[in-house]
């Protein structure tokens, strides 16, 4: 991929500043540009902001996306829901089935103190979801998690969406809310097809989809033509290279970066990072090697070890010396920033502070 990067200044690619890398650093003023940028696209469209803090995990960050606009936020796992709860965040959709007794009890005392909604795609989980809360003061929300072209989760016809809807409404302790969905990259032409067929459905059974959960940074573009009441993005609050090469962003909206610092030169084409498999993560996302540096974009990082990382610069003009501060540009931002405690903050060229990466490891 020949890609041309504009050139950046040094007070933005940190030269002189005492980073302690390896480190995950967002620009401020970018990562806010995206935050009123997803909320603006939601309001031109009518459709709730409902951001997704997989990306980022952090509580003070998750505040100013509530600031801007959101409605709540959404969370992929119990565990991260927990932690938003307690940093006083009280509207949260949990995007994913809850299955397993160890989660029951946790599950029902999240319920009983903010308002929660879950996504279920077969019975087994409704059921369980039921007898978690049915004795419980407050009943629990739970859409339909459709399956329109991802093949993860999901029901994979509008029949099953509606059956399983009639089940969930007829649990004690449950309210169906509609219907969950993730299309695949600008592709809504299916995930409206099995809208409109799901609605027609429940209307013959006596139910309302009130709630149309959709999402994906790479949709933004495409929110008013989803049929969606809400709206769930992670990725775009900090972008990355994928999001870049999917045509969803620009490198001017990529708000974080990765510092790494050149430790070894041991050979001829050949730099060493301090950021290995514990500070960058190991998904390709479809490219051939693990990052992007914008400042020599001609080398390539074409392996990992726990704390190296191995930096091909043979086709380098100018290299980067040992000592030298350098950024990277991730791949795949969300599972990167899970490997670190806090994110370093970026503003004008300076270092004024970090965010607390607060539900870091919370997969379960």
């Amino acid at each position: 991929m020949n890609v041309q990067v504009k050139p950046i200044s040094s007070a933005k690619s940190g030269t002189g500043l005492k980073w302690d890398t390896p480190v995950p650093v967002v620009d401020l003023d970018v990562m806010e540009r995206n935050i009123a940028s997803l909320q603006q696209a939601c309001d031109a469209a009518g459709v709730l902001n409902r951001p997704h803090i997989k990306t980022h995990k952090s509580i003070e960050i998750a505040k100013l996306q509530l600031a801007a606009g959101a409605i709540g936020i959404t969370c992929q796992k119990l565990g991260e829901a927990e932690v938003m709860a307690d940093g006083g965040i009280d509207d949260i959709l949990i995007s994913y089935n809850i299955i397993g007794a160890a989660k029951h009890d946790r599950l029902a005392a999240l319920n009983a103190r903010v308002s929660l909604m879950v996504s279920c795609d077969n019975a087994v989980v409704a059921q369980d979801l039921s007898r978690v809360v049915a004795s419980g003061k407050r009943d629990l929300t739970v859409l339909v998690e459709a399956d329109t072209g991802r093949h993860r989760c999901g029901v994979t016809t509008p029949e099953a969406a509606v059956e399983l809807a009639v089940l969930i409404q007829s649990l004690p302790g449950l309210q169906f809310g509609g219907l969950l969905m993730y299309p695949p990259d600008g592709q809504h032409e299916q995930a409206v097809a099995f809208l409109d067929a799901a609605r027609a459905g429940c209307e013959k059974r006596g139910l309302t989809i009130r709630i149309v959960s959709s999402g994906g940074s790479p949709n933004i573009a495409c929110i008013g033509q989803l049929g969606a009441t809400e709206f769930r993005s992670g990725t775009s609050i900090f972008n990355d290279r994928k999001m870049v090469d999917l045509g969803a962003a620009t490198y001017d909206d990529c708000a974080l970066h990765i510092y790494a610092t050149v430790v070894s030169h041991p050979e001829t084409g050949r730099i060493m990072l301090d950021a290995g498999s514990k500070a960058l993560s190991s998904d390709l996302s479809g490219f051939k090697d693990f990052g992007l540096l914008p400042e020599y974009p001609q080398a390539r990082i074409v392996q990992f070890a726990e704390e190296h990382g191995f930096v091909d610069v043979s086709r380098c003009q100018t290299i980067p010396k040992i000592g030298e501060i350098v950024r990277v540009l991730p791949n795949h931002v969300c599972p990167t920033i899970n490997l670190s405690e806090d994110i370093a903050k970026l503003r004008g060229g300076k270092h004024v502070g970090s965010f607390s990466v607060d539900a870091r490891g919370k997969v379960r």
